[in-house]
C-alpha cells in the first residue's frame, strides 16, 4: 500500500473498533457565541495515550505478521507517536523502542516508558533520530513506524475525520469547515480525505505554529520545502521541517488553506480550552482553537459550522502551570 484511499480509512476503523476510543463531539455554547460560529469540538485529547496518534500507530502495528511482531518495533517521537506506538506494542506483545530527543517533555517520556517501551534519547541538534532508528531496527530486524509518512498510519489517523463526519450527521449539521493541525501532515492528511470524501463541500484548513510553517510555503512553492529551524515553538509536538512525502500530495488536493498562529495566541487557547471549555490541551493539540480565537481562519463566515480537531493533552505540568498564570 503506497497510497491511502478512503476504503483504507473504513478498514483502520474496523480495526481499531473496541480498541481506541470513539471520542465524542461535543459543543461548548460560550465559545459558539464569542465567535458566531457552531463548533463541533472533537477532542482526541481524550483518545487513548491522550492523543490522536494511538490510532495511526495501532493500525500499523495490528497488521505485522507473527515474525515481525516477535522482532518488535523502532519509532521515533517527541512523545505523542512515542506514547502511541508504546501501548500498541504493550496491547499486542511485542517489544518497542522509541528514541526520544532528551528535551522532550519529562510526562511524555515517563508515559511511554509506563507502557513499557525501551527508550534510547539523542540530542536533536547534533544527532538524526532517523539514523539511529535505521541502526537498531537493521541490527534488531526490528520494524521501524514512521510517526506520519506511513499509509496506514495516515489511514489510522483519518477515523478521526470518519467519526467527525458520521457524528455531526448524528446532529443533523452539515460541516462548512474542518480545522485541525499539521505537523508531519499524518492526522490533517487522513482526515481531510475522510471528510472531503464525504462531504466534498466542506473545506479544509489546517494550522501550523510560527515558525515551523513548512505545509503553508510548500503549498505556496507547489513542492515540500525543507525548513532548517533556528528557533524552537511551544508546539513541541508539530516542529516538523517538512510535510511527509506521502502526506503532502494529499494536502495539496484537500486543504484549502493553512493558518499559522504564534506561541501567545496558543498560550491564550490554552487557557480558554481550561477556563471554558473544562479541556487540558498540550500545546500542539490547541493550535486550531488558537486560530479561531485570534481571527485567523478567513473561511469562519459567520454562522458557519466547524469541525475542530483538539489533537493532545499531554502537556508538561510545570509548562502548563506557567500559561495558566501567563508567564509564557
Amino acid at each position: 500500500m503506497s497510497a491511502v484511499e478512503f476504503a483504507h480509512i473504513e478498514e483502520a476503523a474496523a480495526r481499531l473498533a473496541g480498541h481506541a476510543v470513539r471520542t465524542p463531539l461535543i459543543e461548548s455554547p460560550a465559545l459558539n457565541d464569542r465567535l458566531g460560529l457552531r463548533v463541533l469540538i472533537k477532542p482526541e485529547s481524550l483518545q487513548r495515550v491522550g492523543a490522536f496518534k494511538f490510532r495511526g500507530a495501532y493500525n500499523r502495528l495490528v497488521q505485522l505478521s507473527p515474525a515481525e511482531r516477535k522482532r518488535g518495533v523502532v519509532a521515533f517521537s517527541s512523545g505523542n507517536h512515542a506514547q502511541g506506538v508504546a501501548l500498541a506494542a504493550n496491547l499486542l506483545g511485542m517489544p518497542a523502542l522509541i528514541v526520544m530527543p532528551s528535551d522532550a517533555p519529562a510526562v511524555k517520556v515517563e508515559a511511554t516508558r509506563g507502557y513499557g517501551a525501551e527508550i534510547k534519547l539523542y540530542d536533536r541538534l547534533t544527532e538524526s533520530r532517523e539514523a539511529i532508528a535505521a541502526a537498531i531496527a537493521a541490527e534488531r530486524g526490528s520494524t521501524v513506524v514512521p510517526a506520519f509518512d506511513d499509509p496506514h498510519i495516515i489511514a489510522g489517523q483519518g477515523t478521526v475525520g470518519l467519526e467527525l463526519f458520521h457524528q455531526s450527521q448524528a446532529l443533523g449539521a452539515t460541516l462548512d469547515l474542518l480545522i485541525a493541525p499539521v505537523g508531519g501532515g499524518g492526522l490533517m492528511a487522513g482526515t481531510s480525505l475522510a471528510i472531503k470524501t464525504l462531504s466534498p463541500g466542506t473545506a479544509a484548513v489546517g494550522v501550523e505554529p510560527k515558525g515551523f510553517d513548512d505545509t503553508l510555503a510548500s503549498l505556496k512553492a507547489g513542492s515540500r520545502q525543507v525548513f532548517k529551524p533556528t528557533t524552537r515553538s511551544l508546539c513541541d509536538a508539530l516542529e516538523s521541517p517538512a510535510p511527509g512525502e506521502l502526506t503532502f500530495p494529499i494536502l495539496q488536493k484537500t486543504l484549502a488553506d493553512i493558518a499559522v498562529v504564534d506561541d501567545a495566541e496558543v498560550a491564550e487557547a490554552m487557557r480558554y480550552a481550561f477556563s471554558t471549555l473544562k479541556l487540558v490541551l498540550e500545546p500542539g493539540g490547541s493550535v486550531g482553537l488558537a486560530a479561531l480565537l485570534a481571527g485567523k481562519i478567513a473561511q469562519a463566515k459567520a454562522g458557519a459550522t466547524v469541525g475542530l480537531v483538539l489533537s493532545g493533552a499531554n502537556v508538561d505540568p510545570d509548562q502548563f502551570a506557567r500559561v495558566l498564570r501567563r508567564e509564557l
